[in-house]
Order: C-alpha cells, then sequence, then structure tokens
C-alpha cells in the first residue's frame, strides 16, 4: 500500500479516535501515505497527528463540479479507502474514481454498492470502545486482531502545530509551581451527556479554594449561554477563555495546560491525545458510557455514577440523574492527585 485515505467527516471526539486507524497504518505500512478526508472544523486535528500525511478538505470537495470531484479523488493517488465514517456521497465518488480497495461496514446499503472490501461491524451494541472499533475496519488490509486499548492508547497522540500566543502563554506563566491550571469544558453542544452548570461550578469553587487556577472554555455561542453562569463564578476563573480559541489555539492551549474536565466532548480526547490529563465524565447508559467513548491516553481518567443498568434517562437526557450523581468532590480528589512534573517529564 502506497496512499491510503481514511474518510471521517464528522465531529472533533469522533476525529480524533480515529487517529489509531492512522497509527495503525504507519506501524504495519511504515513508507505508506495516510491521508484524512474530513470537515474543515477538524483539520487542525489532522495537522496535528503525526501519523497523518496530508488533510483532504470535504466542505471544499462539495463545492467542485462533480466531474472535478472525482478527478481530485484521483489525484490522491489512492490505493485504498476506509469508510470510517459512513458517507453515501464520498462511496460513491471514491468508486467513480476507481480506488482499488474500497473498504466499507456491511450494514450501509450503499456500501454494498460502492465499496469492494465489506466489513462486520455493528457499534450500537459492541463491548468495544470507539477506538477499537474503528480499527476493525482495517480487517481487509490488516487481519491482525483489533489491538488491546493499552495499545491503542499509545497510537492516540496529537502535537500543537501553532505556539501557544504570547498572552496565553503569559496567563500560565502566572500560575505558581504548587498550582495546577485546569480547564473546565462544560458544554458538549449536544454530543454527550453534560454534568450540569451547577456540578461545574462547584468544581470551580473548590479548585479555587485548593490553591488551583480554573479556566473556561467553549465556543462563542456556549460562551453567551453562560454569560449568567460566568457572572456567578467569575471569582473563582483565572480566565473564560469561550469564544476567543481558534481550534489550533486550543490545541496548543490544553497543550499547555496541566488538565482537562469534561464529559465526552472533542476536547476532552484532545486532552487525552496530547498527553494531558484528561478527566471524562459519563453517565452508566449505553452506548455512550465509558466503555465505548472513555478517553484513552496516558493521563486520561473518567468518572461514572456506580448504577449498573441506568434506563431512567433514556426519555429525558437532558434531565439525566447518573451523570449529576457524579460528586464535585469526587472530581476535586482525582485533580489534585495530579502530577504536573510527569508531564513535563
Amino acid at each position: 500500500m502506497k496512499t491510503i485515505l481514511i474518510s471521517r467527516t464528522d465531529a472533533i471526539g469522533d476525529v480524533v479516535l480515529t487517529l489509531p486507524v492512522a497509527g495503525q497504518l504507519k506501524r504495519h505500512f511504515p513508507d505508506c501515505r495516510v491521508l484524512l478526508l474530513g470537515r474543515t472544523y477538524t483539520q487542525a486535528i489532522a495537522e496535528a497527528c503525526p501519523w497523518l500525511d496530508g488533510f483532504l478538505n470535504y466542505d471544499d470537495l462539495q463545492k467542485l463540479p462533480a466531474a472535478e470531484q472525482v478527478a481530485t479523488l484521483r489525484r490522491q493517488h489512492a490505493d485504498a479507502i476506509v469508510h470510517v465514517f459512513p458517507n453515501k456521497t464520498i462511496a460513491r465518488l471514491a468508486q467513480q474514481a476507481g480506488i482499488p480497495v474500497r473498504i466499507g461496514t456491511r450494514n450501509r446499503w450503499f456500501h454494498w454498492l460502492t465499496c469492494n472490501r465489506l466489513v462486520a461491524l455493528s457499534r450500537r451494541h459492541s463491548p468495544r470502545h470507539e477506538a477499537q472499533l474503528n480499527l476493525t475496519l482495517l480487517q481487509p488490509l490488516l487481519p491482525a486482531a483489533v489491538p488491546s486499548l493499552p495499545e491503542v492508547a499509545a497510537l492516540m497522540r496529537l502535537t500543537p502545530q501553532k505556539p501557544l500566543a504570547a498572552n496565553l502563554q503569559q496567563l500560565l506563566a502566572a500560575s505558581r509551581p504548587e498550582q495546577l491550571n485546569v480547564i473546565l469544558h462544560p458544554r458538549s453542544r449536544g454530543s454527550a451527556r453534560e454534568w450540569g452548570l451547577e456540578h461545574f461550578g462547584t468544581l470551580a469553587r473548590l479548585l479555587h479554594h485548593a490553591g488551583h487556577r480554573v479556566f473556561v472554555t467553549g465556543t462563542a455561542a456556549e460562551g453567551q449561554e453562560l454569560q449568567a453562569w460566568l457572572a456567578e463564578y467569575q471569582p473563582y476563573l483565572a480566565a473564560d477563555l469561550t469564544g476567543q480559541l481558534t481550534l489550533p489555539q486550543l490545541l496548543a492551549f490544553i497543550g499547555s495546560a496541566d488538565g482537562l474536565v469534561a464529559g465526552s466532548t472533542g476536547p476532552l480526547h484532545m486532552a487525552a491525545a496530547l498527553g494531558r490529563y484528561a478527566l471524562g465524565l459519563y453517565p452508566p447508559i449505553r452506548p455512550m458510557h465509558p466503555g465505548r467513548w472513555a478517553p484513552l491516553g496516558p493521563h486520561a481518567d473518567y468518572l461514572v455514577f456506580d448504577k449498573p443498568a441506568c434506563q431512567d434517562c433514556r426519555q429525558q437526557p437532558v434531565a439525566c440523574t447518573c451523570i449529576k450523581a457524579i460528586a464535585p468532590l469526587a472530581a476535586l480528589q482525582r485533580i489534585i492527585a495530579w502530577n504536573p512534573s510527569i508531564l513535563s517529564s
């Protein structure tokens, strides 16, 4: 294999959990060229991944005339494409472009028409982690068993490509040696169950009283939604960074802080892949539980309410009581055990 295209056109966290696919390909085909076909908002993730050699922008591709879309794919000279995230348009384009090996799942009808390597893969009821499920799609190229979670975690790697802005460097440099710089990312944009602003506020207060520094991140829209909450807890915050960071700058900031606390969101998985402390907050309900979506990295951790069969929140996700049963004090206890000297060693 000379060039392999990985198609993953959904959210940031999903793309981060696809990085081991590129790492596994590089491990078995060291000289191959691996490209990611993704959306504009995930390009910085691709550029920060050492396993990826390039990025093909699906948003730009869609703007081209149909014939030029096919020609653009042909110009990649791909020997194989792995449809990690099923996309009917991309599957058809890959077939029209004549990519020799086209890998997709058996449970998408359009893959039967457009792919020539089909993998039996059902995600919803699988006991495997999402990153392992992604690796299952490599079976036509790598028939060996799917790696264990520790092996997968070793392939989870990001390195910021843009230097941290001077004002952010100064912000972090103001901390004393004994202080932790902790990022709280309270919102999920609907991608995960949320712990709740009251709990995040309590944790901010606990961290502040324990002598640590708290930073809040999120999109500009989330910053607007959080205005009242940010004002209430402002005395406990070192800075409100909502709406102020591009994705490359968010990568750089997370990579320079000590750790991050969030639900199962893109920033949580970014922190884990950056080698920082990453504390995820999860409900026990399948398929959102940590067995499927836990952060993977050398310092990744999670909290989940110990309830073996949570079904109460299926009808009212916003009112999920299981994730809210995780006490802020439990999160504080995990955080104060973080050792920043390990991160710098």
